[in-house]
Parts: structure tokens; sequence; C-alpha cells
């Protein structure tokens, strides 16, 4: 029977060797049967279901809440008790009750009907604002950064001209001059929504023209626009898409604001804007007016908001590894 101390000499003599058995066979270890070692330890599908959920359980919440204002929104004839331009002046500012469950407003008009259609405005500005955003920022940005000289100057320069004015005060302007229309309406707040995405562009472009890729499609005789469009924008395309899901709550917020002030949507329109203000006259007497269209405000821009944090840390390889 050969010492312990004999098979320990051994092993630190030749490096690599193992111990041996009482007969001289050489023991293997056997790690991956080792209850400390990572890969004997499966995780199941339930506990994998389990732990995505609670790494992404404010994204989930996002998701239903946009969802469900998005739902109210489409549904709103369907669902709403009665028309926008009802009014009963007998049941003036009355409160929640089975009649009127978000209670009634100036003029009698019923505040959940207002709410509901309000959300359609809401999310129809949003939308095409961002859209039209998206559009006209990622394409003058690409351009600017995969051109670069002075056609990235001129386009960059022009942007700083636009952001040397605060957005909200020439959104105003623009709707001031034009008038309150909902089409007036998108036009100011894409006017000077689209530099975001622009700059945004431009930077994401700008640290990818140079790859491998990049160049092999040039060699291959690729123009400028089919290495733009085939191979530079779809891979910026998760930052963009992060960005926008962060700028639809903006537009909500400069949309409520413009109709607080007046100038967004015509007058008679449902909005949340203008319930706020038509609210903030009667705050000691009809508190509700206020409450209810605020809260679909909050639970809108929050539910983007936690949408928009899981977008972005499931595109984040980093944070993927981190998790």
């Amino acid at each position: 029977m050969k010492a312990p101390f004999d098979i320990i000499l051994r092993a630190m003599v030749l490096p690599g060797a193992r111990p041996t058995d009482d007969e001289g066979h050489q023991v293997i270890p056997d790690f991956a049967s080792s209850p400390k070692h990572p890969r004997s330890r499966r995780i199941s599908r339930q506990e994998r279901i389990r732990r995505t959920l609670r790494r992404y359980l404010l994204a989930w919440i996002g998701l239903g809440l946009v969802t469900l204002v998005t739902l109210a929104a489409v549904f709103a004839p369907w669902l709403s008790p009665y028309t926008p331009d009802a009014m009963n002046l007998a049941n003036e500012l009355a409160g929640p009750s089975r009649a009127h469950l978000f209670g009634t407003g100036d003029n009698g008009v019923d505040v959940l009907t207002h709410v509901l259609y309000g959300a359609r405005i809401s999310l129809l500005v949003a939308m095409l604002t961002t859209l039209v955003s998206v559009v006209v920022g990622v394409s003058l940005g690409a351009l600017a950064g995969y051109a670069g000289g002075m056609v990235d100057g001129l386009l960059m320069r022009l942007v700083d001209v636009v952001l040397a004015f605060p957005g909200i005060l020439l959104a105003i302007f623009i709707t001031a001059v034009l008038g309150p229309a909902v089409e007036h309406l998108i036009l100011a707040l894409a006017l000077t929504g689209w530099v975001g995405y622009a700059r945004l562009a431009r930077g994401q472009v700008m640290a990818l023209r140079d790859r491998e890729y990049v160049q092999a499609a040039r060699a291959l005789g690729a123009t400028p626009l089919r290495v733009v469009v085939r191979h530079l924008l779809p891979n910026i395309a998760g930052p963009i898409l992060v960005s926008a899901t962060f700028g639809l709550p903006a537009v909500i917020l400069a949309e409520v604001a413009l109709s607080f002030l007046g100038l967004g949507v015509p007058p008679g329109t449902p909005s949340w804007g203008a319930l706020l203000e038509s609210g903030s006259q009667y705050l000691l007497v009809a508190p509700h007016l206020a409450a209810f269209p605020g809260l679909a405000v909050i639970i809108t821009v929050l539910g983007f908001n936690f949408l928009g944090d899981g977008i972005r840390d499931r595109l984040d390889p980093r944070g993927r590894r981190a998790g």
C-alpha cells in the first residue's frame, strides 16, 4: 500500500499527473458529478421562467399598461357609455356614480367617455409624431455619419440651431401661428423631435462605418445607399427602438401640455390636456375632473417608461451577461 505522501509527491513532481489507487491505476476525479461543479446544477424550465419574469417584471407591467391603454383607445366607441358631445346641464360637475363612473365635467359631459377618446388623440399624436421624427432623424443622421465632411458639418449645424430653441416653446410658437389642429400639433412636435434621433443615428453610424463587414460591402461594389440600408441601419435599430420607446411618453406629455394651454387639438375635441385644464378650475368643487385624466396620463407614461427599460435591458448584451 502506497503512502499518501508518495501520491502527493508524484503529483507535484509530474505536472498533470493524477493520483493512483492501491493497484497503481490513475484516479480520474469526476468533476461533472461533483455537487460543487456549476454544470451539475440543472435549471428547470419553470425556474428559468421565474427568473425571467423577476428580471423583467417592470417591463411586463409596462407592456400590460401600454396594452390596456391601447385597447381602451381602439375600442373607445364601444367602451364609452356616452358620445363625446353628449351634455347634461342638470348633472354638471357630479361625482362618480353608477351612471357616470368617473363623474361628469363642465356642461355635464361624461369624464370616462372623454378619457377614453382622449387616449385615442394622445396615442395617435404620439405614434405619428414619433414615426415622422424617427424617419427624418435617422435618415439625416445616417447620412451625416456615413458621408462625413461638409455634409456632416452642415447637418449637425442644423441640429444645433434646432436645439438652441427650447422644444416646448418652439412647439407653442408653431401651433400658435398655424392654429389648433391635430396635424399642426404633429408637425410642431416632429419639427422639434427629430434632432435627438439624428444625433443618435449619426453617432451609431460613425462607430460602425469602418467595420470589416462595411468595408467588405464597399469592396464588392455596394453603393452607399445599399451599405447604409442593408448593413448599417439593421445594426443601429436596437438603440433607435429604445430611444423611440422613451420618446413616446415625452410626446404624450407635450401633447397634454399644449392641449392644456389651448394650443393642441381644436376646442371641443376630447383630450386629456383639455380635461386637466377644465379640472384645474374646479379642484375644490370637483377634484375628479382632473384626477382621472391625470391618472390616465401617469399610467400611460409609466407604462412606456417601464417598457423602454425592459427593451433596453434585453438588447444590452452586458446587461444579459450581468443577469
